[in-house]
């Protein structure tokens, strides 16, 4: 039925493209692209005996726009699926234009480099406008919109967990479940133990540089700023247990924030153990969070990319990792003149993870909703011209997809609130 150009071979488009396969009928043939090419070898070698989708490997380097436009035209999909890294973001749009080919990806751009002088000067005059100061927004996406209505094609922004499902977790709540909604709150808990003393769940360069921002949410209608990890809050989550939240800036609060104009407050908590937080304050205070590159023993190096290859590979975390997941919204409004409280979850294990894709829990989470969104717009149910994320899309057909195929919803209609 479709031909998928899957670019990127970590950790979560592992288990995008393993779910993929599961869905033959609609992924018909895959095409998995990376720089590293061995590795895209090697998964196709593992899928092929258990799967009927015909799978293609590649390489390509997802930061040249020429070596992209080249490999579309050469195997001319119907989808481009970015799960590469948020830097190559708008590369591969560019690649997509060029070749008249929808896009997706699952997290919004920001850029490698962030003391380029041309990318600070749009970005500090953001901060000052917008009015907050983390590396990573949608303004970059955004502007492709006209670009992609003019060539009548789909781009689909941030389709993981968060941003991702979440959206569709709003999307629901206001078709479903409220009038109006006046609170969000998006809580983020890892309740699982991989046993080393410091490591993070997806790209080290990535998390590092999300966490150590300040944070930052939404109220009536603007952005409110605060130092990072300032704001702690403690949480029960179902099947977890009690856990330390701390309040951070993530993406999909500034969409959520455009879509849903009337919600009167967004903020996004994510769960941290003390251990974490001491190590990332250790080396954030010595500069190894700096991407600022440096020169050692007449080498330049960035500490962050350094740091990187010294810290454990995500990858490799699953058949250590144990404990679960709890990813969810909850809602403040009204329903029929009346107040009411909502919260729609998703519970994972770790260890079912790894049994079904060899991975834990947090590519999972993302590389599952990935291949549902691919799969919402390979069977027509979105598709639209433009710049789209998720909320502003039918959340219906996309949550019974998950449901299906790995991330089940539960609800609680009386929840504990978060003061």
């Amino acid at each position: 039925m479709s031909k998928v150009l899957v670019i990127g071979c970590g950790g979560v488009a592992s288990v995008a493209i393993q779910k993929c396969c599961q869905v033959s009928d609609v992924f018909t043939e895959l095409c998995i692209a990376s720089r590293t090419k061995s590795k895209c070898d090697a998964l196709a070698e593992k899928l092929a005996p258990i799967t009927k989708t015909k799978i293609t490997t590649a390489q390509v380097n997802a930061d040249n726009v020429e070596e992209l436009i080249a490999l579309i035209k050469s195997y001319q999909p119907d989808l481009v699926m970015n799960i590469a890294l948020p830097y190559q973001d708008l590369t591969i749009m560019d690649a997509c234009l060029a070749c008249g080919v929808n896009y997706m990806d699952t997290a919004n751009y920001e850029p490698e480099n962030t003391d380029d002088p041309a990318w600070r000067a749009i970005y500090e005059k953001r901060c000052k406008e917008e009015g907050f100061s983390a590396y990573f927004d949608y303004s970059w996406q955004w502007a492709y919109k006209k670009k992609f209505e003019d060539a009548g094609l789909t781009a689909l922004l941030g389709c993981g967990f968060d941003p991702g499902v979440t959206q569709a977790y709003c999307a629901y709540a206001a078709k479903h479940e409220f009038d109006t909604i006046d609170t969000i709150d998006i809580l983020d808990c890892n309740g699982g133990d991989h046993g080393y003393a410091f490591a993070t769940n997806f790209n080290p360069e990535i998390n590092l540089r999300e966490v150590s921002a300040p944070g930052s949410y939404m109220e009536n209608g603007h952005w409110v700023e605060v130092p990072a990890m300032s704001i702690k809050r403690e949480y029960n989550f179902d099947q977890v247990g009690e856990k330390d939240m701390y309040l951070l800036h993530h993406e999909e609060i500034e969409s959520l924030g455009k879509n849903f104009p009337g919600v009167k407050r967004i903020r996004f908590f994510m769960t941290f153990g003390q251990s974490y937080l001491d190590h990332m304050r250790c080396l954030e205070d010595v500069g190894m969070l700096s991407t600022t590159p440096i020169n050692y023993n007449g080498q330049e190096i960035v500490p962050i990319q350094f740091l990187k290859a010294l810290l454990p590979d995500p990858a490799s975390l699953g058949p250590r990792t144990k404990g679960k997941t709890n990813i969810g919204c909850i809602f403040t409004g009204t329903k029929d003149g009346k107040p009411k409280t909502y919260y729609i979850y998703n519970v994972c294990d770790h260890q079912e993870c790894y049994k079904e894709v060899g991975s834990q829990a947090i590519s999972y989470t993302t590389g599952v909703p990935a291949m549902c969104g691919a799969l919402m717009m390979l069977t027509g149910q979105w598709t639209k011209p433009g710049v789209y994320t998720v909320e502003e899309f039918n959340p219906d057909p996309f949550l019974d997809a998950l449901d299906k195929y790995g991330l089940p919803r539960s609800e609680n209609r009386a929840p504990a609130l978060v003061d």
